[in-house]
């Protein structure tokens, strides 16, 4: 029994960062991750362990955590201590630097 758990949270876990794309998406996802985590022992501990109030804490846990990783992203790369001599793109489409001074 321990085992399957185990292996379905492994599994959820991958296929949730499997679909993030972007910096900004990614810091979503952990934002959301971390405040659902502790959105649910809040909820916990001000209700007593009672299940509606651990949901209920999740869920606004979740929802403020990836509001504010969505919102801390940087909006441009940081500096690497020099100059970009030539800029390409990945294949997602983002702006990365090929070639530093």
């Amino acid at each position: 029994m321990k085992s399957m758990l185990a292996l379905s949270l492994a599994l959820a876990a991958a296929l949730s960062v499997s679909a993030c794309q972007t910096q900004q998406q990614t810091n979503a996802l952990a934002g959301g991750a971390l405040g659902g985590g502790a959105g649910a022992l809040i909820g916990s501990a001000v209700s007593n362990g009672s299940p509606g109030g651990v949901i209920a804490g999740a869920a606004l846990g979740a929802g403020a955590g990836a509001l504010l990783g969505s919102s801390l992203t940087p909006s441009s790369p940081p500096s690497y201590g020099g100059g970009c001599a030539r800029w390409g793109y990945d294949y997602n489409g983002n702006r990365i630097c090929v070639a530093y001074y």
